[in-house]
């Protein structure tokens, strides 16, 4: 396992490691992700992964109301009564 010079950004170096050092290193990769730098993940050679640190804390959440296509049918004149359109949609194809 080492660090690797390639740079991201000003603050985040690339850590390369194997399988192996995951498995029996984990530790240090644990404070790699913990100091912003990400974990490449090399199997046999070949990159299979890279591990990147969380980001800052979660995105507030969003209103379902502030999405675009809430009220998209607001105009429409046979979507004005939601339970009778349900109920249109439940009725059975063919009413005996």
């Amino acid at each position: 396992m080492y660090t690797s010079s390639d740079q991201l950004s000003a603050d985040r170096t690339v850590m390369k490691a194997t399988f192996l050092d995951l498995r029996k290193r984990s530790r240090e990769i644990v404070k790699a992700l913990d100091r912003n730098q990400s974990v490449t993940l090399f199997y046999r050679g070949k990159v299979k992964g890279v591990i990147v640190p969380a980001s800052s804390p979660p995105k507030k959440a969003v209103s379902a109301m502030s999405h675009r296509a809430f009220g998209m049918w607001r105009d429409r004149a046979d979507m004005k009564s939601v339970h009778g359109v349900v109920a249109k949609l439940r009725k059975t194809r063919h009413a005996l």
